[in-house]
């Protein structure tokens, strides 16, 4: 019995569609307008997402960059600081370096009188041991500030710490040695002052050695 209902159901369907066509076509725009409107929520979206990855990338990039300059100007810091103290550690070893220059004149006239003196004559020898003890404190004072003397009796001469101020043939030397110290050299604090003034053997032969 329920078999003619359903084909007469068909056919009743079958006869509205031809004869009600415009309903027909109304459902057919509502599914072709829903896919549309799905497209263009899909191309939204898509849309979105590629601005937000853009947007990232471009946050990314910053934030990078802004790491880098805190690193340069922490590295610049860093080597502003080193110089700076360097600066003052050379300026501490160094400042009183004109003062001790003027008082390598006083050590020379010191040491030049002991030399001079005759150390045998009775009624001078107390003056002589005072001007020696004056001596002696002196340069053990001008010692605690870094300053040196340089005294090359006896080696290799070497033109960064001596000044030749003669060459005299010698065979009990060997070439380029200091034979006697005219005037003594001083540093301080590793750096040259004064050099010291010296004489330097060559060889019997006449020649200048050229390594002098």
């Amino acid at each position: 019995m329920s078999e003619p209902r359903d084909v007469q159901s068909e056919q009743n369907e079958t006869v509205d569609a031809q004869t009600n066509p415009e309903a027909v076509s109304a459902e057919q725009v509502e599914v072709v307008e829903g896919e549309a409107v799905e497209g263009e929520i899909v191309d939204e979206a898509a849309e979105k997402i590629a601005s937000l990855e853009k947007a990232l990338a471009a946050a990314e990039a910053k934030v990078t960059e802004q790491q880098d300059s805190v690193l340069r100007a922490r590295a610049e810091a860093d080597n502003a600081r080193r110089r700076a103290e360097g600066e003052v550690e050379k300026a501490r070893k160094f400042a009183l370096e004109r003062f001790a220059g003027e008082l390598l004149p006083v050590i020379d006239n010191l040491e030049r009188g002991l030399q001079m003196a005759d150390s045998e004559n009775e009624a001078i020898k107390p003056m002589l041991e005072g001007v020696e003890m004056t001596l002696k404190s002196f340069l053990s004072t001008i010692e605690k500030f870094g300053m040196a003397p340089i005294d090359p009796q006896g080696e290799a001469f070497n033109p960064e710490l001596h000044q030749a101020m003669s060459m005299q043939e010698s065979a009990e030397h060997e070439p380029n040695t200091v034979m006697a110290v005219m005037q003594k050299g001083y540093e301080l604090n590793g750096r040259l002052l004064r050099p010291a003034m010296v004489m330097v053997s060559r060889a019997p032969s006449g020649g200048v050695d050229t390594q002098a």
